[in-house]
C-alpha cells in the first residue's frame, strides 16, 4: 500500500510541477470550472429538447435523474468515508491553483472525473458517436484536477470507473424499473416506447395489451396513465422536498424558529398570529425532535396534499393531462416552492382554503348538500386558526353568490350559516385569549396594515407590487393567469368553473393591489388566491387547447424552463455564483435568512463562555424576537431549559412588539452577566454591486459597530462592546452581528 501511495504521490508530482506551462496555466482552471459552463448545458438541453425528439427527451431525464443522485449520494459518500485529503492541503509546497475554498471537500474519489464519465457514458449510450469528443473532454476535465493540485491520478482514475459504472448499472435500473411499472401502470406509452435506450423496435411488444383495445378503452387507459403519472410526480416532490430540509443546505427562518418557539408555550392564541401553527409544530417535533425536519416536516406534506387533492379535483374538470400539466405549472411557481420547503402559517392558510374551495364546489352545485357546507365551514375554521386572514374567503363567497344566480339558492338553506357558525366557533380561542391580552392581535393587525395613516392614494408601491408577484409567481404564468381573468370578465356567466375559480382568487388579490395605493404589502400575504388563479388559468386555456399555436406550447415550456431556473438558485444560491461566476452580496442573496444562524449562535455561545469564567451566571440576550428564537433553536443547552428554564432573553419592550412580552422575562435575575447579540446588516447596496459583481470581498465587507442600547445601559451596570462578527456557512459571511458583554444586572 505504502508503494502505491509513493507512486500515485510521485505521478502528482510529474504532473503538478515537471508538466507546468503556461498554456496549461490558462486552460486547465477553465476545464476545472467557468462560468460559461452552466449556460452553455441549459443552452445545448434547450436544443436538444427543440429538435431531438424522443431520444433527447429520454437522454436528459436520465442525465437529470441520474447525475445529481450520483454526485450527492454516491461519490460524496464515499468522499466523506475514505476522508483523503485533497493535495494542496497534503503536501509540502503545493497550492490549489482553482482556489483552495472552492475544493474544502475531500479527495477520493474526484467528483468531476465522476460526474463526466458518467455524463460521457449515458451520452454515448444514446448517442453513438458522441463517445469520439466526449471522452477526450471527460479525460481532459480529469487531468485538470490533478495539475490544478486537488486531486491525485488516483482519485480521477477511481472517479472515472466509478463514475463509467454508475451510469450503466443506473441505466440498467431504470430499464428494469420501466419494464415492470411501465407495462403494468402504463401500457399506451410502454407500447410506445418499451425501452429507455436506443434502439427502438418499430413496434409495442406483440403482447402489448394496448394493440387489442377499443378506442374508448384507450381513452380510459390514456386518462388512467395521467393520472398515475400525477402521483408518482406528487410522491417524487414529497421525498425530494423532504430529503432538502432534511439537509445542511439551509436553516430556519426566524419566522419558523420564533412560531416552533410558541409550540413550547401553548396557548389558546399568540400575540401576531392563531394558534394553529404552534399546535403543528408541536404535533412535528414531539414526531421528529427539534430538528430542522422535524419543525418543517409538514411543509413538504402540505405541498403533497394539494397536490393530490387538485389533481382529483381538476381531472373531473380539464382531463387528467391538464390536470398533470397544471402541477407542473405548481411546482414551477416560486412562491408555492418555498411555501412547500419553509413551515410558516401561509402553507397552512392555502391548505385550508383550497380544501373549502374543492369542497364549496360540491356545496354550491346542483347536487349540494348540507354536509358539503359542514365540510366548508370545517376547513374555512382551520383557515382561520392558521392566519386570520382567511376570513376574505367569505368575500370570495360574496362574489360567487353575486356572480352565478344559481348558487344563490343555497342562501335559502342552512348550509351557508351553519358553514359561517362553525367558523366562528373555530375562532373562539384565539379570541378568548386576545380579550384576555387587550386585543393586541387587532392592534399589530391595524399597526402592520398602517391603517393609522390617512389615506392619500399613491403609486408609490403599485409598481413593486406587480414586479414582485409576476417573479414570484413564475412571469409566464403571471401573464397567463391576467390573461385568462381578462377574457373570464369579457364573458362573464358563461362558464361556472371559470367564475368559480376567479371568485375563490380574483378579489384577495385585488384587495391587496388596491391597498397598495395607501402602503407597501407584503408579496406573501396574496398566497390564499394563488391556487384558485391557476386553477382559473389551467381551465381557461385548456378551454382553448383546440385553438393553440405553436407559440403557445412554447410559452408553456418557457415558464417551465424559467421556473426551474428560477427554483434552483433559490434552493442553493451559491449555485449562480458556480454558473455565472456572479457574487451576490448578503443582502441580496435569497437564502441569507436561511443560513448562518447556526454560526450565529455558536458566536454567542462562545462570548458566553468565555463570560462565564468571572464567575456569575450568564444569559443571553437578542435585539429582535427572530435571532432570539434561533439562538435558542441552535443552542443545545438553550432547547434543554425550556420552558421552565430559558437561556435566550428578547431584549425587553414598555410595549407589546412580540409574542416575547407576555413571558417571564430576567429582570428579576440580579446579578447576572449576559452576551447581548445585534444583528447588523450588510453596507453594501445594488448601486454598489452592480459595478463590481463579480468581486468576492463584498461578502467582507463588515458593517459598522453601533452604540448598545439604551434599554442595556440602562439594565446593566457596565456593556462592552465585543466587536462585530461574520457568521461564517461554508466559507461565505451569511450575518453579521455585533456582540457586547453586559456586566452586572440591576
Amino acid at each position: 500500500m505504502d508503494a502505491l501511495v509513493a507512486l500515485d504521490t510521485a505521478l502528482f508530482r510529474l504532473v503538478y510541477e515537471h508538466l507546468r506551462n503556461p498554456f496549461f496555466d490558462w486552460l486547465m482552471p477553465i476545464l476545472s470550472g467557468h462560468p460559461l459552463f452552466y449556460p452553455a448545458v441549459i443552452l445545448l438541453a434547450a436544443c436538444m429538447l427543440w429538435r431531438g425528439g424522443r431520444r433527447a427527451r429520454l437522454c436528459l431525464l436520465m442525465l437529470l435523474l441520474l447525475l445529481p443522485a450520483g454526485d450527492g449520494l454516491v461519490c460524496n459518500t464515499i468522499k466523506k468515508a475514505v476522508g483523503r485529503p485533497r493535495p494542496f492541503a497534503a503536501l509540502e509546497g503545493v497550492e490549489s491553483r482553482v482556489g483552495s475554498g472552492q475544493n474544502r471537500g475531500k479527495s477520493m474519489p474526484s467528483g468531476h472525473a465522476f460526474n463526466w464519465f458518467a455524463a460521457a457514458t449515458i451520452l454515448a449510450l444514446y448517442y453513438r458517436r458522441s463517445w469520439r469528443f466526449m471522452v477526450p473532454l471527460a479525460s481532459a476535465v480529469a487531468f485538470s484536477r490533478v495539475y490544478n493540485g486537488v486531486h491525485y491520478p488516483s482519485d480521477v482514475l477511481a472517479g472515472a470507473i466509478l463514475g463509467s459504472g454508475y451510469a450503466l448499472a443506473g441505466l440498467w435500473a431504470a430499464g428494469e424499473v420501466w419494464d415492470r411499472i411501465g407495462r403494468r401502470w402504463f401500457p399506451l406509452w410502454y407500447a410506445r416506447c418499451p425501452r429507455l435506450i436506443p434502439p427502438w423496435p418499430e413496434t409495442g411488444p406483440p403482447d402489448s395489451a394496448a394493440t387489442a383495445e377499443t378506442d374508448a378503452t384507450r381513452a380510459t387507459t390514456e386518462e388512467l396513465q395521467w393520472r398515475r403519472a400525477g402521483y408518482l410526480l406528487i410522491a417524487a416532490l414529497l421525498l425530494g422536498r423532504w430529503a432538502y430540509v432534511a439537509s445542511d443546505l439551509i436553516q430556519l427562518s426566524e419566522d419558523e424558529a420564533y412560531q416552533w418557539l410558541w409550540s413550547k408555550r401553548p396557548a389558546l392564541g399568540y400575540y401576531s398570529k392563531p394558534p394553529w401553527i404552534a399546535w403543528s409544530h408541536w404535533a412535528s417535533t414531539a414526531l421528529w425532535g427539534d430538528t430542522q425536519f422535524g419543525v418543517r416536516f409538514f411543509a413538504p406534506l402540505i405541498g403533497a396534499v394539494l397536490g393530490w387533492t387538485l389533481l382529483r379535483f381538476l381531472s373531473g374538470w380539464i382531463g387528467a393531462r391538464g390536470a398533470v400539466l397544471f402541477l407542473l405549472m405548481v411546482a414551477t411557481t416560486p412562491l408555492l416552492a418555498v411555501g412547500s420547503t419553509l413551515m410558516t402559517v401561509d402553507p397552512w392558510n392555502v391548505l385550508f382554503w383550497t380544501l373549502a374551495m374543492v369542497a364549496g364546489w360540491r356545496a354550491t352545485g346542483p347536487e349540494g348538500r348540507t354536509r358539503d357546507w359542514l365540510w366548508v365551514g370545517f376547513w374555512m375554521g382551520l383557515g382561520s386558526l392558521s392566519k386570520y386572514t382567511a376570513l376574505l374567503q367569505w368575500l370570495c363567497w360574496a362574489v360567487w353568490f353575486a356572480l352565478w344566480p344559481a348558487a344563490r339558492q343555497h342562501l335559502r338553506r342552512p348550509g351557508p350559516y351553519l358553514a359561517l357558525l362553525i367558523n366562528l366557533i373555530c375562532l373562539l380561542p384565539p379570541l378568548l385569549w386576545n380579550w384576555q391580552h387587550g386585543w393586541v392581535t387587532a392592534q399589530h393587525v391595524a399597526q402592520d396594515a398602517n391603517l393609522g395613516q390617512p389615506w392619500r392614494p399613491t403609486l408609490r408601491y403599485l409598481g413593486e407590487f406587480l414586479a414582485g408577484e409576476a417573479a414570484l409567481w413564475n412571469p409566464v404564468w403571471f401573464g397567463a393567469m391576467v390573461t385568462a381573468v381578462i377574457g373570464t370578465l369579457r364573458h362573464l356567466r358563461t362558464d361556472s368553473r371559470l367564475l368559480y375559480t376567479l371568485s375563490m382568487g380574483l378579489p384577495v388579490f385585488l384587495v391587496y393591489l388596491l391597498w397598495t395605493l395607501h402602503s407597501r404589502v407584503m408579496l406573501n400575504w396574496i398566497a390564499p388566491s394563488i391556487l384558485p388563479l391557476l386553477c382559473l388559468t389551467a381551465v381557461y386555456w385548456q378551454e382553448r387547447r383546440n385553438q393553440w399555436r405553436p407559440w403557445h406550447r412554447r410559452a408553456y415550456a418557457v415558464g417551465l424552463a424559467l421556473g426551474l431556473l428560477m427554483l434552483v438558485p433559490m434552493h442553493d444560491s451559491r449555485l449562480l455564483q458556480r454558473a455565472t461566476g456572479v457574487v451576490l452580496p448578503q443582502n441580496l442573496d435569497p437564502l441569507h435568512r436561511v443560513r448562518g444562524w447556526k454560526e450565529t449562535a455558536a458566536l454567542a455561545a462562545e462570548a458566553r463562555r468565555k463570560l462565564l469564567a468571572e464567575g456569575r451566571p450568564v444569559l443571553i440576550i437578542g435585539d429582535h424576537y427572530g435571532i432570539t428564537s434561533l439562538m435558542t433553536f441552535y443552542l443545545p443547552e438553550a432547547r434543554a431549559g425550556l420552558p421552565e428554564d430559558p437561556l435566550v432573553f428578547c431584549l425587553p419592550s414598555p410595549r407589546p412588539k412580540n409574542q416575547f412580552y407576555f413571558w417571564p422575562g430576567y429582570s428579576n435575575r440580579k446579578g447576572v452577566h449576559a452576551v447581548f447579540v445585534r444583528r447588523l446588516k450588510s453596507p453594501v447596496r445594488f448601486k454598489e454591486w452592480i459595478r463590481r459583481p463579480f468581486d468576492p470581498s463584498l461578502r467582507w465587507e463588515a458593517p459598522q459597530p453601533q452604540p448598545p442600547p439604551d434599554t442595556l445601559l440602562a439594565q446593566f451596570e457596565e456593556v462592552e462592546s465585543l466587536g462585530v462578527f461574520p457568521a461564517v456557512w461554508r466559507g461565505q459571511p451569511q450575518q453579521w452581528v455585533q456582540l457586547y458583554a453586559c456586566r452586572s444586572l440591576r
